[in-house]
């Protein structure tokens, strides 16, 4: 009976310390997602505000009583949105696809083909993962210059058609696949590119679904790259457009209607990792388990 009535204290104790501890880490999850959470409201209560009663707040206020979409509508009738979205749309979609096919050629090549050398030159490939972007900036400028290609799409899209980190995640998760299923394909007389469309892309389409999506958000967000080569307001981005409107469109002092432009342009990003969000963990997961 005592050693029943020590292990419901024991138990007790365990149940409420791990009560305390769920508490504490829910308290702190909800003030790490509020800080987070807040730019993003300002960001969308700015938004709705009209310019006069913006600047007539001499201290910042949490909260609107009269909002307005006046700024949404100045965002699309007072500067070219609508082009500036358009061609991020174009650079996004090319430059991901035609990425994600070289990345998933040179994956399955470093994956399951064997040729001389495969293991140095993989090593090295990975070395190239050490070299900051920044540094190949100006090579690529030049490069692109000389070839005439500046405010062009072709010039836009062309250096970013692979990545090392992209191919490597790529290789460890097609690496998880079992020898058997090749081996077995090859006896069936199945080429390698048939193997990779109906065996190795099908078992791996979360992974190939996560940097699909991620290089859709990198290339909306990408900001130095087309700042460099296009000077044409006509081949302008989201991320450089956005400096021509506060330029040159609404101007330095109406933070309302340059708010109204970034919700504009953050909103499609958000939306597709909220409808994805699973898909990317799952893919991430799934590229960084060896099985």
């Amino acid at each position: 009976m005592e050693e029943h009535e020590v292990y419901e204290k024991i138990q007790h104790k365990t149940n409420h310390r791990n009560k305390i501890q769920k508490a504490v880490t829910y308290i702190f999850l909800t003030l790490w997602a509020l800080i987070v959470l807040f730019p993003f409201y300002w960001m969308i209560l700015t938004s709705v505000k009209s310019y006069g009663a913006y600047n007539a707040e001499h201290t910042p206020a949490f909260f609107t009583l009269s909002p307005t979409i006046q700024n949404y509508i100045d965002a699309f009738t007072t500067v070219p949105l609508v082009g500036y979205l358009l061609n991020t749309a174009i650079f996004a979609v090319a430059t991901t696809v035609i990425m994600v096919i070289v990345s998933t050629l040179a994956a399955y090549a470093f994956a399951r083909l064997n040729f001389r050398g495969k293991n140095l030159v993989f090593t090295l490939f990975l070395s190239l993962m050490m070299i900051p972007s920044e540094l190949v900036v100006i090579t690529n400028f030049v490069t692109v210059t000389n070839l005439d290609l500046r405010n062009t799409f072709v010039g836009l899209v062309l250096p970013s058609v692979t990545s090392v980190f992209y191919i490597y995640l790529l290789k460890e998760n097609f690496e998880q696949v079992p020898d058997e299923l090749y081996r077995a394909a090859k006896v069936d007389g199945t080429s390698d590119l048939k193997y990779l469309w109906k065996v190795m892309i099908p078992i791996c389409r979360p992974t190939i679904i996560t940097i699909t999506i991620l290089k859709i958000i990198e290339c909306w967000n990408s900001y130095v790259w087309p700042r460099l080569i296009t000077d044409d307001p006509a081949y302008y981005l989201v991320s450089n457009g956005i400096q021509e409107i506060r330029e040159n469109g609404f101007g330095r002092e109406n933070i309302p209607a340059m708010m109204a432009a970034v919700v504009v342009i953050s909103v499609p990003l958000i939306v597709l990792f909220l409808i994805f969000r699973k898909k990317i963990m799952a893919g991430v997961s799934q590229g960084g388990t060896k099985g």
